[in-house]
């Protein structure tokens, strides 16, 4: 969190509300190393915590209303807690009030609370500033009400507030990833036990950096192309005859493709190799093996454009410029349909690759993207 951030956030909140915050609270926002649409098939995911994140001025109330103000968003948000419900709620503020309502329903007893927030996520991006929304204000509305919630449940919480409230049918990776962020480490989670390994993920003393490139192409993941993806891993688990699709071996999954048809085998065939490619990157960075690192991120890119297709020519060219320019390894990072790559870039070739992949998105008449470093960062807390 920036002091400025935090700064602008707290003086917003006595403007709006005529009194001065009980606290700030800040979660982050995430980038996944690797690990794309396996959270909802009870797979592995390897995300990060960044320093970019959200900051939440909150303060209790004690007539049941929650208040909302962004400094991003116009739009405010004035309902009683006691009749939020999902369906009942639209625009940014489905993700604080989703989150009140979640604890709400969870048994925690909200008297109210007024709440600004502040971001220095690229929203829409692929960065997950709803899961940093969410965990921020949850853990303002959870201490101000003096509720002990494990952060586990916090984030299961914040993923009930995105899944039933905002209506993005999501796994639980961007929420855990905001509340369970080590600082110089990737966290490989097992989503369906929640087992947590924390890998370091220390790379400048390697000479090497990971680096977000933002194409600016907005993600809309609420408008049925996620739901459909999710939908059809569930039908394909059924297919063949397992739970889920964590279930199932890439051998398995060629072995059933005359019963899958083509979309049904591809999407399965992605989400099982990219369970693999999970494990293999934990292993790789554990042994210092960056190069095989590169090769896993060149390996998922191509099967989340080719077999699950959720990547954009946007994200297409800032994969293909970087690894031009000499990144071990590039690919699309978050769910797709636009958003961010990630490139693992040799130090002294950021600023090289950042060119290029400036040059070839104007060279395609596209408006140019930001590029910028990212290294692991903690998990949410109170910061005052």
């Amino acid at each position: 969190m920036t002091a400025e951030l935090a700064a602008r956030v707290r003086s917003a909140f006595a403007a709006r509300s005529g009194y001065e915050p009980a606290g700030l609270w800040w979660a982050p926002g995430r980038v996944n190393l690797i690990g794309e649409h396996t959270d909802y098939n009870d797979g592995y995911v390897f995300p990060f915590a960044i320093e970019l994140g959200t900051v939440a001025a909150a303060a209790r109330r004690d007539d049941g209303r929650l208040r909302c103000w962004s400094l991003e968003e116009d739009a405010v948000g004035d309902v009683s807690i006691a009749e939020l419900e999902p369906g009942r709620v639209d625009g940014w503020t489905a993700y604080p009030q989703g989150m009140a309502w979640a604890l709400h329903d969870a048994g925690i007893g909200l008297t109210g609370a007024d709440v600004l927030v502040g971001t220095t996520l690229p929203l829409g991006s692929g960065l997950s500033s709803s899961a940093a929304l969410e965990c921020a204000v949850g853990l303002a509305l959870a201490e101000l009400h003096g509720a002990r919630i494990e952060r586990r449940d916090l984030a299961l919480l914040a993923q009930r507030a995105e899944t039933e409230v905002a209506g993005v049918p999501s796994g639980a990776m961007d929420q855990l990833a905001a509340m369970l962020g080590r600082e110089g480490h990737a966290i490989c989670i097992d989503t369906r036990t929640l087992h947590v390994d924390a890998v370091p993920l220390e790379l400048g003393d390697a000479g090497f950096a990971l680096v977000v490139i933002d194409t600016h192409v907005p993600r809309r993941l609420a408008d049925g192309a996620y739901g459909e993806r999710r939908a059809q891993c569930g039908e394909a688990a059924r297919i063949l005859g397992v739970p889920t699709l964590r279930d199932v071996s890439p051998e398995e999954v060629e072995a059933g493709s005359e019963d899958l048809g083509d979309v049904l085998h591809r999407r399965a065939r992605h989400v099982t190799t990219e369970n693999e490619r999970v494990l293999d990157a934990v292993e790789a960075l554990r042994a210092r093996d960056l190069p095989r690192v590169g090769e896993l991120l060149h390996a998922s890119h191509a099967s989340l454009r080719d077999d699950y297709e959720v990547s954009a020519v946007e994200l297409d060219l800032a994969v293909t410029a970087a690894t031009d320019a000499g990144a071990l390894g590039a690919r699309m990072t978050g769910a797709g349909f636009g958003g961010c790559a990630l490139a693992l870039v040799a130090a002294d070739r950021v600023a090289a690759v950042g060119a290029a992949v400036a040059d070839a998105f104007t060279g395609a008449g596209l408006a140019e993207p930001s590029t910028f470093e990212v290294a692991p960062a903690g998990g949410a807390r109170r910061h005052d």
